[in-house]
C-alpha cells in the first residue's frame, strides 16, 4: 500500500503549487510583489506536466484495479475518469490566461479568475479522491492487487526518461517568495 502514501505526497506537492500561485497573485494584486512571469509559467507547467505525465497515470491504474474489486464508488470513479480526461482542456484555459497576462499585465484579474477556477476544481478533485476513492481502495484491494499497484508506481518513480519533477519542484520553492518559498529570486529555466 505504498501507493497510497505516494498519491498523498503527490497531492501535497500539487496543493503546495496551487497555494503558492494563489499567494503570489494576492500579493501582486495588493502591490506587494512584482510578478515573475517565468515562475508562473514554470508553476503552471508543473501543474500540467506532473499531473498528466506522472500523477494521473498512476491513479488511473489504481482506479482500474479498484473497479474490478467492487462496484462501490462507481459514481466517484466515473467522475474522476471524466475529470482526468478533461484535464488538458482545463489546463489549456489556464495557460491561455497566463499567456494573456504575460503579454499584458493589465489582464491580472482575468488570470487570477482563471487560476481560481482551476484551483477550486483541482482541490475538489483531490478531495473526492482522498475522501471517497482512496479509502475504498485501501479496503477493497487484495494484497496481490497492492503488489501490482505498488510495482507499477515504483516503475513510474524510477522511469528517468521523463522530466525530473522533484528538481523542478525544488527550483519552484527556491524562487517562490517567502513565506511560501525560500525567497523571491527570479526564476530561470536553466541553472
Amino acid at each position: 500500500m505504498n501507493a497510497l502514501r505516494i498519491l498523498s505526497d503527490e497531492h501535497q506537492s500539487l496543493a503546495a503549487v496551487l497555494h503558492a500561485i494563489r499567494f503570489m497573485l494576492k500579493d501582486i494584486a495588493a502591490g506587494k510583489l512584482e510578478p515573475d512571469r517565468a515562475l508562473f509559467q514554470a508553476m503552471v507547467h508543473y501543474l500540467e506536466a506532473y499531473a498528466e505525465q506522472r500523477h494521473h497515470p498512476k491513479e488511473d491504474r489504481l482506479f482500474a484495479i479498484l473497479k474490478t474489486r467492487t462496484a462501490q464508488g462507481a459514481e466517484a470513479l466515473a467522475t474522476l475518469s471524466a475529470e482526468h480526461a478533461a484535464g488538458p482542456e482545463r489546463i489549456a484555459a489556464l495557460r491561455r490566461a497566463l499567456a494573456d497576462f504575460t503579454a499584458d499585465p493589465r489582464t491580472l484579474d482575468a488570470f487570477a479568475a482563471a487560476f481560481d477556477q482551476y484551483a477550486t476544481f483541482y482541490r475538489t478533485h483531490m478531495m473526492l479522491e482522498e475522501e471517497a476513492v482512496l479509502p475504498l481502495a485501501h479496503h477493497a484491494l487484495t494484497p496481490a492487487d497492492w503488489a501490482e499497484v505498488d510495482a507499477f508506481f515504483a516503475e513510474a518513480e524510477t522511469d528517468k526518461g521523463g522530466e525530473d519533477f522533484s528538481a523542478l519542484f525544488d527550483r519552484l520553492v527556491e524562487c517562490a517568495p517567502e513565506p511560501i518559498g525560500l525567497g523571491a529570486r527570479p526564476y530561470a529555466a536553466t541553472r
